[in-house]
């Protein structure tokens, strides 16, 4: 069985930690890939030297059948990992070197557990869905896909208006910041702190957030994610940006996007006993009394 693992550098760690990780994956028997940027630190901070053969670069290339993908850090970090993955239908847990997250929720002082599961194939995984993002200007025939949300935002003091269609059929016209359109797995993110709905992952459906939009009556739309998302955007002549998770690009003037759910998706480790609901809970401390 083999580990792919991935990290960014600026992920808080300590050399003890990253000896803790390299040793147990080393016990457990896996061969075992890193990122450039991960076996850098693995050498600055602990002092482990990764043979070159065992570093991969911005794609992880091909691998072969029973591969799991670890990512160590956050939930930024397991989204750059899926990146990675340009595609590939590979298992991924995000272990989490920090505070809680959504995605990256197995805690990592159970490091030797989680790679127990993986070697026993207890874990258990659940699809996700993705977005795609076709009509960027500069990218030309390329697709942009996303885990979390895709986002159209201005970048100077002006405000932005887009136009938005779903499946052909006016729906609503956003003059303001910009737009969110999340996934399920996304509405926790930046769709939330926008207001958003909260959406468990097992829904088969996206949500439409604006962006400080300029008419009080303006809400979030959750629609179903078999439908297409057409935005026809009024930059005003000033820089906005459309960005897909963690990756962002530049635009001006006038611009289409056409936004639906992807046909790639990924498959994101649950670990035992910490479900949706549990860390919903745990991160949103709801329950907690904070009355005086």
């Amino acid at each position: 069985m083999k580990i792919i693992l991935f990290s960014r550098p600026q992920t808080c760690r300590s050399g003890e930690e990253l000896k803790r990780l390299f040793d147990a994956v080393e016990h457990h028997g896996f061969d075992y890939a890193i990122n450039s940027e991960f076996a850098g630190a693995a050498s600055r901070i602990a002092g482990i030297e990764i043979p070159a053969d065992r570093i991969y670069g911005n794609e992880i290339g091909a691998q072969p059948e029973g591969t799991v993908m670890l990512c160590y850090g956050g939930d930024g970090t397991l989204l750059e990992g899926v990146h990675r993955l340009d595609g590939r239908e590979l298992p991924v847990i995000g272990v989490n070197s920090g505070h809680l997250g959504f995605l990256a929720s197995a805690p990592k002082e159970n490091i030797e557990a989680i790679l127990d599961d993986i070697e026993s194939g207890n874990l258990k995984f659940e699809r996700r869905s993705m977005l795609e993002v076709s009509g960027v200007p500069g990218l030309g025939e390329k697709r942009l896909y996303a885990l979390n949300e895709s986002a159209v935002q201005r970048l100077g003091a002006t405000m932005i208006t887009i136009h938005a269609y779903v499946d052909g059929q006016m729906t609503a016209t956003y003059n303001g910041n910009g737009v969110i359109i999340s996934t399920p797995t996304g509405s926790t993110a930046y769709s939330l702190s926008a207001g958003g709905p909260i959406i468990t992952p097992a829904c088969n459906c996206l949500a439409i957030s604006p962006l400080s939009a300029h008419n009080l009556a303006i809400r979030p739309l959750v629609i179903p994610d078999s439908s297409e998302i057409k935005l026809d955007i009024d930059t005003r002549d000033n820089p906005a940006t459309v960005s897909a998770d963690n990756r962002t690009y530049e635009i001006s003037g006038d611009v289409s996007l056409t936004v639906r759910r992807a046909q790639r998706s990924i498959f994101l480790a649950v670990p035992h006993n910490i479900s949706f609901y549990d860390t919903l809970r745990n991160k949103m401390m709801w329950g907690v009394d904070i009355r005086m």
